[in-house]
């Protein structure tokens, strides 16, 4: 189990105007079975106890603080640009991952859906800066640090951290509101990652969040 709180030097005071909440994949393309035969599998019990237990109820506090603090809110997911798909990554091609334009596969989930003026980024690579324009995008809002959650955490998420940190921004992962498919592979993701940004819990950005409220 990886150790909380996490030490690190990333861990500085929020900044009130230049944080922003990044949500990661959070689409009923992951976290519906009909549109992931994976999830119909015996081994995604534990997936998705923890998304539907865990995962989204802290993801709706999240929400709800940077809403009430009208603070930036982006929603990135996997869609593509054109209903067949021929503008994927090489890779995506090749691992078969698709989610046609404007299908319900590619709808973020209701009980995430985001308010009109959210900024909301299809992709199609696992990392968010690659496919997107989302440092442009962040940079335009002042943004200094990026309050990241999602799925799943070893992939799209680890992802998202990196190349955050990378591009200079300070990197918090609220790790109880992200998920992979299973809790090794979640605690070995943060092992590795734990050198890019701060690790902490919801609880523990929504301390620093408060007080916020315009």
């Amino acid at each position: 189990m990886f150790a909380l709180p996490h030490q690190s030097p990333r861990d500085l005071p929020l900044t009130r105007d230049q944080s922003a909440l990044l949500l990661v994949d959070m689409q009923r393309a992951w976290m519906e079975p009909q549109f992931d035969p994976h999830l119909r599998e015996p081994d995604a019990d534990y997936f998705l106890r923890r998304v539907h237990g865990q995962v989204i109820p802290r993801q709706r506090q999240l929400l709800a603080a940077m809403r009430n603090a009208e603070q930036n809110v982006l929603h990135t997911l996997i869609e593509s640009l054109t209903v067949d798909g021929r503008d994927r990554s090489l890779d995506h091609k090749l691992s078969d991952i698709h989610v046609p334009k404007g299908s319900p596969q590619a709808q973020i989930i209701a009980d995430l859906t985001p308010w009109e003026n959210e900024i909301v980024l299809p992709k199609t690579s696992s990392g968010v800066f690659n496919s997107t324009a989302i440092d442009y995008v962040l940079r335009n809002l002042n943004t200094r640090h990026l309050i990241i959650a999602g799925v799943v955490t070893d992939q799209c998420v680890d992802m998202a951290v990196r190349d955050a940190a990378d591009r200079g921004y300070l990197v918090t992962l609220v790790e109880d509101a992200c998920a992979t498919y299973s809790d090794a592979r979640h605690q070995a993701c943060l092992n590795a990652i734990e050198g890019y940004c701060w690790i902490t819990d919801t609880e523990t950005v929504l301390g620093r969040l408060q007080g916020w409220q315009r």
